[in-house]
């Protein structure tokens, strides 16, 4: 979710380049969405400050911690689909190796 710091950094970047911080301009290049009342209650409140331009999304230890685990698993995920069709050609192999051993052991008798 944006905030009202990325409103703002949004609106002051405008300004510095000479353009009008409008809700619909504002509103275009948000990182997520935001509800228009509140863009709009912060562009009323907005006083331009040309230095505050850069914008850093933070996120809690918890949601970096979350991030990194649904990224782990879909990585095994991805890994473990990719290995199936191995597992199952060497379990093939395995078997014919078998098959070929027991019956050169019947042909040597």
């Amino acid at each position: 979710m944006a905030t009202f710091d990325e409103i703002l950094t949004i609106a002051n970047q405008l300004a510095n380049q000479g353009k009008k911080p409008t809700v619909a301009l504002v509103k275009s290049r948000l990182t997520s969405s935001f509800p228009l009342p509140t863009i709009i209650k912060v562009l009323k409140s907005w006083q331009h400050e040309p230095e505050f331009i850069n914008f850093k999304e933070e996120k809690s230890g918890k949601q970096e911690l979350a991030a990194k685990n649904l990224e782990m698993h879909q990585i095994e995920l991805i890994v473990e689909k990719n290995l199936t069709p191995i597992k199952l050609e060497l379990a093939d192999i395995k078997s014919q190796l078998a098959q070929l051993i027991a019956f050169n052991n019947i042909n040597k008798k």
